[in-house]
């Protein structure tokens, strides 16, 4: 258990909020950096998923994606929905972050950043293997060691281990960010969704210098 005040983000790589709140993360982990640690469970989004998207399931997507683009600037890639029969699984994605997250917190946020960019802007298909691993090996990994640990029965079983948590937790939505003092075991709701890095960093700031659980449930007000 981390014994200092940190930060829990509940996130997933396809989801397209999760990828307008990056810069969001980005600004929180580059202000504050060691004095508020933040940890990285993947939510899964979609894991499983084994039916290709409809017309109906690309314009409710396509929706979402405009909304977010709206709400935070993050660029779009829209040539993504002219593929065919493209199968919405975010349960790959979500296994490359927990193998990158084995080697280090950091590699977890430099990969989820990664795999973001790759799906959202360079319409990338992120559900493939081979494609993670080369995502993967542009940070650093061996592609090869990469897939294969990525497709393996103990991978798996970790990464639905964090869609548990998840569940148990409440969270049903993602981005999630939640707070927590390091002196109880006990959590406070940062954001549930989206917010502007103008509103949560300045508050952040404020929480750790009184780093009580009222004061980081006052964050989601």
């Amino acid at each position: 258990m981390m014994t200092q005040p940190h930060l829990v983000y509940f996130a997933d790589p396809m989801c397209s909020w999760c990828w307008g709140f990056a810069p969001v993360i980005n600004a929180i982990r580059g202000r504050y950096g060691e004095r508020l640690l933040v940890r990285l469970i993947v939510g899964g989004l979609r894991p499983g998923t084994t039916e290709p998207m409809d017309e109906a399931a690309k314009a409710r997507t396509r929706g979402h994606w405009e909304h977010v683009r709206n709400a935070s600037g993050q660029p779009f890639d829209f040539s993504f929905f002219d593929r065919a029969r493209f199968v919405y699984d975010t349960e790959p994605a979500c296994r490359a972050l927990v193998v990158a997250r084995r080697r280090s917190m950091a590699d977890a946020f430099d990969l989820l950043a990664a795999i973001q960019r790759a799906f959202y802007t360079g319409n990338e298909d992120v559900t493939n293997p081979v494609v993670l691993a080369g995502i993967a090996a542009r940070l650093g990994f061996n592609a090869n060691q990469f897939r294969d640990t990525l497709c393996s029965d103990e991978l798996g079983a970790e990464t639905w281990q964090d869609f548990a948590i998840t569940q148990q937790a409440g969270i049903t939505g993602f981005p999630t960010l939640i707070a927590s003092s390091g002196t109880e075991h006990e959590y406070a709701l940062v954001t549930e969704g989206f917010q502007p890095a103008a509103r949560l960093v300045p508050a952040l700031g404020r929480w750790l210098g009184d780093t009580s659980l009222s004061g980081a449930a006052a964050l989601a007000g």
